[in-house]
């Protein structure tokens, strides 16, 4: 079971909960729309992203809305546009920042065997948590958390512990302490 981040560091699911509902409607209608009427101007198209701005006030030109099941289907893609970004958190403690790289590097390990709204989205975070440590840690990389490859052409993935060290090496607080600072 994971261990709670503070508020602030934590997904907004509640948030989330209350957006998804329309969201995913609104792209439902969308592609039903689009089946019987087409949008070759996409001005329909330009509608929904507006709307779900209007919303969650989120920069959807990051999001495919006209073709999601191509990708992760329209359930993952209304529970990603639903929840809220993450901010930037300047005190985020060495706990905290092991729970976060843990979570991405087992995400499975925090999925619930249950069917609440958490649960059923738990694997869908990594997005919120790799934006959350680009925002909050100079040396992050994608790639820390990717296959790749040595040298000597051999594959290798980096491990939690060397994740935290290479992230924590820029954003050491001020004391020694693993406390945040206030």
């Amino acid at each position: 079971m994971a261990t709670k981040l503070r508020t602030g560091l934590e997904p907004d699911l509640k948030t989330a909960e209350a957006h998804y509902p329309v969201v995913l409607e609104a792209l439902l209608k969308y592609t039903s729309w689009c089946d019987e009427h087409g949008d070759e101007e996409l001005h329909a198209y330009r509608q929904l992203e507006d709307a779900l701005h209007q919303l969650t006030g989120k920069d959807l030109s990051l999001y495919n809305l006209g073709e999601w099941w191509e990708e992760e289907g329209a359930e993952v893609l209304a529970f990603r546009i639903s929840l809220p970004d993450p901010l930037p958190a300047r005190d985020i403690t060495k706990a905290e920042l092991t729970e976060i790289v843990t979570r991405l590097k087992d995400p499975a390990a925090y999925r619930q065997e249950q069917t609440n709204f958490s649960s059923l989205f738990s694997l869908y975070l990594d997005e919120y948590y790799h934006v959350l440590l680009k925002l909050n840690f100079n040396s992050y990389r994608r790639q820390l958390f990717q296959r790749n490859k040595d040298r000597d052409g051999r594959w290798f993935e980096y491990t939690t512990e060397e994740i935290i060290k290479q992230l924590w090496a820029d954003h050491l607080p001020p004391s020694d302490t693993d406390q945040p600072v206030n």
